[in-house]
């Protein structure tokens, strides 16, 4: 769900980041910003001992949508050698702090840019398969330049990072293979790219969209929702169990109550999981809703 930018603003309360540092052996680490957790677990991997990487957005049970960047977060974007954030309008003040605090020496790394995603995309893009890749060759081509005298462990990380990414293309397939064609829906597009990628039909983007802009679905977007689920017309409701609202726990609580599966999404990483758990968990999930559902 992108946030409205009107919703950041810069304050002095304290909000939690996690710092992960590594052991630099007498070289200067490598100092990484990431908005959000994901791609710092991403960083950390393939930065190894040589990267101290800050997490801005980290909570699971936090509503993104309801940051508000403070002066620690600005502190670390204006001393960071490598910025990363999502893009296409998803973490907008990230990219306010980076023009607020300008480095001729800092990289920044707009994620969206990378799979050539624009404005008016879904802006979920870290369910794509081809978004970790994409950031990971980047980010380790970066490291490389600022640090070349590790280059080959950096290259070794990549090498790791890309291999283990290779069980959730190995699940999307599996997947895709029984079950392409299903009809599904959603309370907000979070779930989109892996769902294109699973091959399903995705019903009530209207509906999604307005509630992903924070905007009240029309009434006939929200009647033939209603629809689709009272008549099981769809298999499954992906449902974002971080940000709720009225609307959308109304319609999760109606999927319930005509026996559509519910599959819970989340917008951040989950604590105590790296990303390929988190993609694999969610899939799984998948798996088992489909699974005693007849097609």
């Amino acid at each position: 769900m992108p946030p409205s930018p009107l919703r950041f603003v810069v304050l002095s309360l304290a909000l939690p980041a996690v710092l992960v540092t590594g052991a630099t052996h007498g070289h200067a680490a490598t100092q990484i910003v990431a908005a959000e957790n994901f791609y710092g677990d991403a960083a950390q991997q393939l930065g190894g001992d040589q990267v101290e990487v800050t997490s801005i957005l980290t909570n699971p049970d936090q509503d993104p949508h309801l940051f508000t960047a403070n002066v620690d977060t600005a502190k670390a974007v204006a001393t960071a050698q490598i910025v990363i954030y999502s893009g296409i309008d998803y973490d907008p003040w990230m990219a306010d702090m980076v023009s607020a605090h300008p480095n001729p020496n800092r990289v920044t790394i707009n994620v969206s840019q990378l799979i050539e995603a624009k404005d008016g995309d879904n802006p979920h893009i870290w369910y794509s398969p081809k978004t970790m890749p994409a950031l990971a060759k980047k980010l380790v081509a970066e490291l490389v330049k600022n640090d070349p005298a590790h280059a080959d462990a950096y290259h070794a990380n990549l090498a790791k990072f890309l291999a283990s990414l290779q069980p959730i293309d190995d699940k999307i397939a599996v997947l895709q293979a029984k079950y392409a064609g299903t009809d599904v829906l959603a309370t907000e597009p979070v779930f989109g790219y892996m769902s294109d990628a699973l091959g399903f039909t995705m019903h009530g983007m209207g509906f999604q969209n307005h509630v992903m802009n924070n905007v009240e679905p029309t009434a006939q977007e929200t009647a033939e929702f209603e629809t689709l689920l009272k008549t099981k017309k769809v298999k499954v409701l992906f449902y974002n169990s971080q940000v709720t609202d009225p609307v959308t726990s109304r319609m999760r609580d109606i999927a319930k109550s005509s026996g559509v599966p519910i599959v819970g999404v989340t917008e951040t990483e989950p604590a105590g999981l790296t990303y390929v758990p988190w993609m694999l968990s969610q899939l799984d999930a998948v798996e088992k809703a489909l699974a005693g559902v007849s097609h």
